[in-house]
């Protein structure tokens, strides 16, 4: 296997709850009205440092789709899924685009992150 090179962004973005390797960015929020069997989850246009698993169909919510775990780089964690195939063609917009559920990942408004920003904005 090959050494493993770590995209980092800039901006805001969404990284591991378990080793911060950033996965996408803010801006690449396609929707936040997805649920995953833990809660909330968001769809995203674009996720990186990501490696995936293997292929299968799920009966979610919106119906059959071929989808594909994600697992990040930098610690192996499973942090949400791939559609590769929507059976519906309501739902084709899908395809391509990846599921990171909230409870796995840690973003720029989490609570750490504005106790951050309220003592820097104390310290001025």
């Amino acid at each position: 296997m090959g050494r493993v090179f770590i995209v980092d962004l800039e901006g805001q973005i969404y990284s591991c709850k378990h080793c911060n390797t950033h996965l996408t960015k803010e801006q690449d929020i396609m929707s936040k009205s997805f649920q995953c069997r833990y809660g909330q989850a968001y769809l995203f246009n674009e996720v990186v440092n990501i490696s995936t698993g293997n292929e299968e169909d799920r009966m979610l919510m919106t119906g059959l789709h071929t989808v594909t775990d994600i697992f990040c780089v930098g610690c192996g964690s499973n942090v949400g899924w791939k559609y590769v195939t929507a059976h519906d063609i309501n739902q084709k917009y899908k395809e391509g685009k990846s599921v990171l559920e909230l409870y796995k990942i840690v973003g720029p408004y989490d609570s750490n992150d504005l106790v951050c920003q309220e003592i820097s904005r104390l310290e001025i």
